[in-house]
Order: structure tokens, then C-alpha cells, then sequence
């Protein structure tokens, strides 16, 4: 049996997920990180993106993560999200108009400020089609 951690992901709005897993992977503004058991502490700041778990017993499960920090301890990690949700609730197609928004915002730029909330826009999007690509592929739904 693997050893596990203690995992919380909470929102600006809610707790998402809080219980028993054996690994973490998550993107951070320094890279990719695989998180197990017995870490060494750190703290780190997210790039939004999506979050794979694999919960006790082997089960994976998918987040989307808007941005925020990550906290790891020995036996416990945190990620405190700005905004996040789990991959199975998204809206694909509300992602994908939302990317179509951000990136027709970027090509007709009228000031700095629109075109930064546009890339951020975007980025968010993208990170969310991504996270319900990745669930599809796991239930053998991807194209």
C-alpha cells in the first residue's frame, strides 16, 4: 500500500477536495511538480493550469486551478486557488467561447490593460480546455 498525504483545495468561494491521496502534479510559476508523501516543505506560487491527483486506492482525479499557492508539508499539502473546479464540472464549450473571446481581444487590442486581462483571459480558458481534455483521455472519451 502506498503511502498518502492529506490534500485541501480550497478556493477563494469553497473547499473543493479535502481527504486521502498518494501524489500531486501541478504547475507552478517555476515548472511542473510531482508531490508524494514525506516531502520536503515548500511553498510555491501556481500558474493556472490543471492539477492531477491520484487519490488513495489509485483513482485519478482532474482540477483546474485559476492560479494561487501550493503548500507543501510532510504529510499535508494545501493549494489555496484563487479560483478552481474540478475538471468534471466544466464547460467545455463555455471554455472554448471564452478562449475565442480572449484571443479576438488580443488581435484587436485597444490599450495595455485590455490586451493584459486578454492574455490572462486566455490563459485561463486554454488551462481549462486542458484539464477536460485530460479527464476525457483518462475515461477514454479523447479524440
Amino acid at each position: 500500500m502506498a503511502t498518502t498525504m492529506h490534500l485541501d483545495v480550497v478556493s477563494a468561494e469553497e473547499a473543493i477536495f479535502s481527504g486521502e491521496i498518494e501524489f500531486i502534479v501541478a504547475r507552478t510559476v517555476e515548472g511542473e511538480v510531482g508531490i508524494m508523501a514525506r516531502h520536503t516543505p515548500f511553498l510555491a506560487k501556481l500558474q493556472p493550469g490543471e492539477v492531477r491527483v491520484t487519490l488513495a486506492g489509485g483513482e485519478e482525479q482532474f482540477f483546474y486551478v485559476s492560479g494561487g499557492m501550493l503548500e507543501v508539508q510532510p504529510k499535508t499539502v494545501t493549494l489555496l486557488a484563487d479560483t478552481a473546479a474540478r475538471a468534471k464540472d466544466l464547460d467545455e464549450a463555455a471554455a472554448e467561447e471564452a478562449r475565442k473571446r480572449a484571443e479576438e481581444a488580443i488581435r484587436n487590442r485597444t490599450g495595455e490593460m485590455d490586451y493584459a486581462k486578454a492574455q490572462t483571459e486566455l490563459a485561463a480558458a486554454a488551462a481549462q480546455i486542458r484539464a477536460i481534455q485530460s479527464l476525457k483521455k483518462k475515461r477514454g472519451m479523447g479524440k
